[in-house]
């Protein structure tokens, strides 16, 4: 596939806690304004992929490169690959771009990165990675949770069919498909992953996004872009909005 001036795919990477399917709201918008494939996969520990023994962003990049294998032997010489991630996929985006693992990357947009951590913020995330998994007695509850975890609580219903990548059933009962371990990935070192690429890279938030700033992205030395009138999750809220930080790499 591919013609001679070569085709770009776009690979979606979505935030801690979410899957893949959070970008099926995308699928009409792609349909008419992206030429080349695209792919949202699951990161390890969520939705149906497996778990890592323990959790770092490269080793987030180094599973989605391993679930790329057969997509990547049907690109052609000359197709390129855009990232597109959202606040952890965001993370796992720029660790691809890595001059190092030589992947045909074109560009990376990384979406509300949470730049600046505390360290009562880190401790919590520990935390949360050591405990047990939740069961619940109903899909709904289960679903609810799982909104709030993902940060999609108010975005998506409950009962609708994107949240069922996220959820498992065992014996009657519900959990998060989510690996609870993944909660403990870390703190992002953003500059020694931008000093470690060679592609362009755009850092976007959206104006309401608290967890992260427009002051704080500046920090890096890279494009910023700010989305008017949407949060954390801007790729939910509005999909034209994010679908347009793309153009410059159709």
């Amino acid at each position: 596939m591919g013609d001679e001036t070569g085709t770009r795919h776009l690979l979606l990477l979505h935030g801690l806690g979410a899957t893949g399917e959070v970008w099926l709201p995308w699928a009409p918008l792609l349909e008419r304004r992206w030429a080349g494939r695209w792919l949202a996969p699951d990161l390890a520990g969520h939705g149906w992929s497996p778990p890592l023994p323990a959790y770092s962003f490269a080793g987030l990049a180094r599973q989605v490169v391993d679930g790329l294998g057969p997509v990547a032997d049907r690109l052609g010489p000359r197709d390129r690959l855009v990232v597109l991630g959202h606040s952890l996929g965001g993370v796992v985006a720029l660790a691809l771009a890595a001059r190092q693992l030589k992947l045909p990357v074109d560009a990376v947009v990384g979406l509300g990165i949470k730049a600046v951590w505390s360290p009562a913020e880190l401790e919590k995330a520990r935390e949360l990675a050591g405990r047990p998994v939740n069961w619940f007695t109903s899909r709904d509850e289960a679903a609810r949770r799982y909104l709030r975890v993902s940060g999609l609580a108010g975005l998506f219903a409950p009962d609708d069919p994107v949240v069922d990548a996220g959820l498992r059933r065992e014996d009657g009962r519900w959990r998060l498909a989510m690996d609870p371990a993944a909660f403990g990935v870390g703190e992002p070192k953003l500059a020694a992953l931008l000093a470690a690429t060679d592609v362009p890279v755009l850092l976007a938030r959206g104006e309401q996004d608290p967890m992260v700033s427009d002051a704080q992205l500046k920090e890096y030395g890279v494009p910023v872009a700010t989305l008017p009138g949407v949060g954390h999750n801007a790729h939910v809220e509005d999909p034209a909005a994010v679908l347009a930080l793309l153009e410059p790499y159709h």
